[in-house]
């Protein structure tokens, strides 16, 4: 009685799972060229672009590279849940509607986010190994948020 039971259960669980399959959140596809605006306001050196390329856009822009796991119910709900988030508190494609101000604080978190090594986030880089960042490409991108920084240090906001 029990093991047939545990077999009906077990065969619901798969009938559910397969069906799930047909299901998914709305992909992040949006175009690579919304990060140009960022791109062109920060200016990063080469080997910084690259980081934020590898490291941050997959979350925090409006394009998002897949990996083949994402074709997995439930996996893609969790992604879609952390892009979501990602793009909640920091989203590159919008970085033109910002406020001055606003783009200062963004700039400060994400160098405290990566100093502090809270960015990218474990769960990321277990399978993007090219986003874990070395002691090097930490002090790159804090380096380059410095500098960058600099163009709002002086802007006040209307009031």
């Amino acid at each position: 009685m029990i093991k047939k039971l545990i077999k009906n259960a077990l065969l619901a669980i798969l009938i559910v799972f397969t069906i799930a399959q047909f299901f998914g959140p709305v992909k992040n596809d949006g175009d690579l060229a919304s990060i140009e605006g960022f791109l062109v306001d920060t200016n990063p050196p080469e080997d910084v672009k690259l980081i934020l390329k590898n490291a941050c856009f997959d979350c925090h822009s409006d394009h998002t590279r897949y990996p083949w796991y994402n074709n997995i119910t439930p996996v893609n709900y969790w992604l879609a849940d952390h892009i979501r988030h990602g793009k909640g508190d920091f989203n590159v494609s919008k970085w033109n509607d910002y406020s001055e101000k606003k783009k200062d604080h963004k700039l400060e978190e994400l160098a405290e986010k990566v100093e502090g090594r809270h960015m990218p986030l474990p769960s990321y880089t277990w399978t993007h190994s090219d986003a874990k960042l070395t002691d090097a490409q930490i002090e790159a991108v804090t380096a380059w948020v410095q500098m960058a920084r600099l163009k709002y240090a002086f802007v006040k906001d209307p009031e």
